[in-house]
């Protein structure tokens, strides 16, 4: 059985995003593989399109009940203590492909017809927030009645369902399967006296008090991070009597299921991100250190109806001319749902009015679907009026007919993505499918689709690599994007040889991606649940995350250079000494590991096994930081762009993330008002853009002693 907040692919008027198209077809491909498979799922006001359009017929199902709602007096100011919701429950089903599909109505259910999602704003002021809740309770109660022998429930989104897999293991029995398939922040977290008064409701186990963060360490660092780190989409504002909803469902799983390798690293480490130094010390990360063994990727894939498709002879020109472009020149294409912070789309706006400013000969077909084809967004539309013979724009939500024509008339395809939010990105992966040769960002989730490789390099690359970002508005984004679109229009004219090797190998790694290779991988695990089966994590695995503490003296010995190493990259003092102890060749190699990745702090605590060798290890550690009473010179050659964060700042007017200036490569600010004077044991906070997206923070005192 799945559970999920959306499952609409087969109609475009009844999806909102991308994990639909993956309840979809994983559903459908384990059907045609001979399993009983059901979808319980809102219907999210559209009930009546469900019996006019598919036939939907009403099960019969009446369900009342008062849903407890304790609210947090904090957030909700004007509100009751408590505001129970009386609801009454009725479902819908269908079948289609195989599939018996439910959708579960109710006056909460039905509310957010155009977005079916709440959005974040909604908290404090209209209980239409709480619509995920609602579906999970209506949820567990809708299954203990009408599909109480199923074998297994696979759930989508742990924020949407963390309160199925402790549920549904208490009655009926059942074990649940989290499948994560966006990165929303990993720390969420819930009202703890709603979610104990929820749990206690469906009867499961209440026991919170292992999933409570550890007190926060004092210091100008921990300060820094909790009052940065929610501008970097990666961890919520603070909710101090809250509990963590992954946390709470990874415990309970009896798998945790993810769709690409790329998106499991990035959600087990959080490796060069602003949220990296935080996230090894949050309870989420113990407990999924402590879930190894359930970790799985069950991947993700591109329709079969999508890869049987052929490009008609002659579709590009036809098409192209259609639209009033000429075909003669690159085409570009961007195609997703509106999110400009989220897709990069802000940046990509601002790239496109560079480079066709500058005279860039090149097409742009840019699809940026809005709820009902709202108007384009200012921006977007203002590039479509000045560059009436460049630029075609739409906000509609079309078929997947429309999205193919537009996919296979395009040359490269260009997908921004921030705040790694994307896992799979089954857009990308379409319009490769078709010949694309995609210019993307690197995130963990998509690397899968090769574009993260220099083409000149390497045999298996498919495109053009933009640097990672965590940040509303960035510049080196931006510039790297007009680079990139600027450097693939060149290749296009100048080099055929080279661009159609790049449109082959993008071909063939996006078809490689199958919903059929996906289903049988989760098919596999599932039957692994149901018998009982542990699949053991094996060193390298253990290795390459960083969970040292799951090695035995064996495997340290075994692996001694490769722990040194990793170690180093990943910031992790204790392991390296010890992985370098006795080793000086070992050690200074892993000084010149964490150097280039800028971790100082394994720098300094390598300092006793290199006691012996050149003086340059030190002399390199303490001249990157002159500052003197009024400015701060920070001195780092792998650096891109160099921030100072001043934990007592009241807000940017007063230097909270205050950028450097780059002068090759030094780096130099005024310091703050509130660091000058007599101050000089007052550290700053540093945080430092390595290439390609990767993110460390340094702490160093204004006024060191040389």
């Amino acid at each position: 059985m799945t559970f999920a907040f959306e499952c609409g692919a087969f109609d475009p008027r009844l999806m909102r995003s991308g994990t639909a198209t993956l309840v979809w077809n994983t559903a459908t491909e384990l059907a045609a593989r001979g399993h009983t498979v059901s979808i319980v799922t809102p219907a999210h006001g559209r009930g009546g399109y469900l019996c006019e359009r598919y036939g939907a017929k009403s099960t019969g199902f009446s369900d009342e009940f008062r849903m407890p709602l304790l609210l947090d007096a904090s957030r909700w100011p004007g509100f009751p203590a408590r505001a129970d919701l009386p609801l009454r429950t009725t479902a819908l089903h269908m079948r289609r492909r195989g599939v018996d599909l439910y959708f579960l109505s109710n006056s909460q259910l039905d509310l957010l017809e155009r977005t079916f999602v709440p959005e974040a704003g909604m908290e404090g002021r209209d209980l239409a927030y709480f619509k995920e809740q609602v579906f999970q309770v209506a949820g567990v109660r809708f299954i203990r009645r009408a599909l109480a022998d199923a074998d297994l429930v696979q759930a989508y989104e742990p924020h949407q369902h963390y309160l199925l897999p402790a549920a549904l293991r208490a009655a009926p029995g059942v074990p649940v399967v989290s499948t994560v398939a966006t990165n929303v922040p990993i720390n969420l977290k819930v009202h703890r006296p709603q979610l104990e008064e929820l749990l206690t409701f469906l009867g499961a186990e209440t026991g919170l008090d292992g999933y409570a963060d550890p007190p926060e360490e004092p210091g100008a660092l921990p300060e820094v991070l909790r009052r940065h780190l929610p501008a970097t989409l990666l961890e919520p504002p603070e909710r101090p009597d809250g509990v963590g909803c992954h946390s709470l469902a990874f415990a309970h799983a009896a798998a945790v299921d993810f769709l690409s390798p790329g998106q499991r690293d990035h959600c087990t480490t959080f490796a060069d991100t602003p949220f990296e130094e935080r996230f090894g010390r949050l309870t989420v990360s113990r407990v999924l250190r402590r879930g190894a063994d359930k970790l799985f990727v069950g991947g993700c894939g591109i329709s079969d109806s999508w890869l049987r498709r052929e490009v008609p002879q002659g579709h590009r020109r036809e098409f192209l001319t259609g639209l009033g472009l000429d075909p003669e020149l690159p085409t570009f294409y961007h195609g997703a749902r509106y999110a400009p912070d989220h897709k990069g789309q802000w940046e990509l706006f601002q790239a496109l009015a560079q480079v066709l400013g500058e005279g860039l000969e090149a097409n742009f077909l840019i699809r940026c679907a809005r709820p009902d084809g709202m108007e384009l967004p200012p921006d977007l539309a203002e590039l479509a009026d000045k560059y009436q013979d460049r630029v075609r724009a739409d906000t509609e939500l079309v078929d997947e007919s429309t999205l193919f024509a537009y996919a296979a008339a395009a040359d490269f395809c260009v997908f921004p993505s921030k705040f790694e939010m994307d896992t799979f990105l089954i857009a990308q992966g379409e319009a490769m499918a078709c010949g694309a040769v995609p210019i993307a960002t690197e995130q963990a989730g998509t690397r899968h689709f090769g574009h993260a490789f220099d083409w000149r390099e390497r045999a298996d690359a498919t495109g053009f690599a933009l640097p990672r970002s965590f940040r509303p508005d960035d510049d080196l984004l931006q510039d790297r994007l007009a680079g990139q679109l600027r450097a693939a229009a060149d290749l296009f004219r100048h080099d055929a040889d080279a661009y159609a090797r790049l449109a082959d190998r993008a071909r063939r790694t996006a078809r490689s991606f199958t919903w059929g290779a996906s289903a049988r991988l989760r098919e596999e695990r599932f039957c692994d649940v149901l018998s009982g089966t542990v699949v053991p994590t094996d060193a390298e695995t253990l290795i390459h995350r960083g969970w040292y503490d799951g090695l035995d003296d064996a495997a340290w010995a075994e692996h001694r250079e490769r722990i040194a190493l990793t170690a180093a990259a990943r910031g992790r003092p204790q392991e390296c000494v010890r992985a370098c102890a006795g080793r000086p060749d070992l050690a200074a190699a892993a000084f010149g590991t964490a150097y280039r990745a800028a971790r100082f702090r394994v720098c300094e605590a390598l300092d006793g096994e290199l006691a012996s060798a050149t003086p340059d290890f030190r002399r390199r550690l303490r001249v990157r930081n002159r500052s003197d009473r009024v400015e701060v010179t920070y001195h780092f050659p792998h650096a891109e762009r160099v921030e100072l964060f001043d934990p007592e700042a009241d807000g940017p007017a007063d230097g909270f993330g205050q950028p450097l200036r780059r002068f090759g490569d030094t780096f130099r600010g005024s310091l703050p008002g509130p660091l000058r004077g007599d101050r000089p044991d007052r550290p700053l906070v540093l945080l430092i853009t390595l290439p390609r997206g990767r993110f460390v923070w340094d702490e160093v005192r204004p006024f060191p002693e040389h």
